[in-house]
């Protein structure tokens, strides 16, 4: 299985990644092994299940281009 994840940080950051393994990914960013997400604590507050890879990877290109289908899922998890 693959993932697309949303990650949300103590002062309200997003991320937004795709990975296939969750639960590791999730500690890497939080132990400070990501570039992009160094130097904050990290909480996992969405996910969707993919079957293949391909389909995780365009999920995640799409929700980081597409600013609208972003905010919707933000509201949809009442996040600002």
């Amino acid at each position: 299985m693959y993932y697309v994840y949303l990650l949300v940080s103590e002062d309200g950051r997003k991320y937004i990644g795709y990975t296939a393994n969750l639960k590791a990914r999730l500690q890497s960013h939080n132990s400070g092994k990501v570039k992009s997400t160094k130097g904050r604590k990290w909480e996992l507050v969405y996910y969707e299940a993919y079957k293949e890879e391909v389909l995780a990877k365009k999920r995640e290109r799409n929700l980081k281009k597409n600013w609208r289908l972003r905010v919707a899922l933000y509201k949809r998890l009442n996040l600002r």
